[in-house]
């Protein structure tokens, strides 16, 4: 079985843990601003007492459109997230989309990134398992909870123990995801600690013709009700000017509002607790 609670870095997630956090932007799109986030999320944490991961992607592979911003790429992609961690003192985590990027990304980050889309990409979950580093894997869209299972195997037989599956909604009919909130619990009973990610689950794939819509007005419902049902650890998208982010703009969370949201989830998460 999976260790649970998983090591990541120098926070563990899972049974009896405080609740995990990962969050940052959506794609890097500068350095500075990259900095910028980094550094007020590493201040919520501190003030918020809880663990908190920085997230940003070098490369957004699967936009909707070939003319779309895809980020900075790799090498430069990674040059900006090592700086990212130092200046915040906060492990940082991405994605990754081959297992080329495997090694190297793990050079730089305290966990590994699974898109949902890649979730049944045998070498790219074998590649990302021999890097030694916790791997956390988004259920895709198109999946069963219990189809999870197959990853975890892959990824314990890759030499894989510290294992995240993240839950982020399943398509229903066209440009609509819903979230089944049945399918943390379910992915929880296969062992692994389980992730929200409350920003990617109110997208609306192609919903502004070239570009993924999003409704973030039920970014923090949604979180209400992961957290109430026993979610590990939460995901979330911010930038301080979500409106014109070059990617997912319309799911994230501006970051002048993320710490008065965290706050309320934090005593949501306290009430289940006097029930566990």
């Amino acid at each position: 079985m999976p260790n649970n609670p998983a090591t990541i870095g120098p926070y563990r997630c899972g049974r009896g843990q405080p609740l995990l956090v990962i969050a940052g932007p959506c794609v890097i799109e500068s350095e500075d601003l990259v900095l910028t986030i980094a550094r007020r999320l590493a201040e919520i944490a501190k003030e918020l007492s809880i663990p908190l991961i920085f997230k940003a992607s070098f490369d957004k592979a699967n936009r909707t459109s070939i003319e779309s911003f895809r980020g900075p790429g790799l090498e430069r992609g990674l040059e900006i997230l090592a700086r990212a961690a130092e200046a915040s003192s906060l492990p940082v985590t991405t994605d990754l989309h081959e297992p080329s990027q495997a090694a190297p990304v793990a050079e730089v980050c305290s966990l590994l990134q699974i898109p949902a889309f890649l979730a049944r990409q045998t070498d790219l979950l074998v590649a990302a398992a021999k890097t030694g580093r916790p791997v956390n894997v988004k259920k895709g869209q198109f999946m069963a909870p219990d189809d999870m299972r197959h990853v975890v195997g892959k990824l314990e037989a890759a030499g894989c123990q510290d294992i995240l599956l993240c839950e982020r909604g399943s398509f229903f009919g066209y440009g609509r995801l819903v979230n089944d909130l049945k399918a943390i619990p379910q992915m929880q009973a296969l062992g692994p600690p389980v992730v929200f990610d409350a920003t990617h689950s109110v997208q609306e794939p192609g919903g502004l013709g070239s570009a993924t819509g999003g409704n973030r007005a039920m970014v923090e419902p949604l979180a209400r009700a992961a957290t109430a049902i026993g979610a590990d650890a939460l995901f979330f998208e911010t930038h301080p000017d979500p409106d014109h982010a070059r990617s997912d703009g319309p799911n994230m969370i501006p970051l002048d509002e993320f710490s008065p949201m965290l706050s309320r989830l934090i005593a949501v998460r306290q009430t289940v607790e006097k029930f566990s």
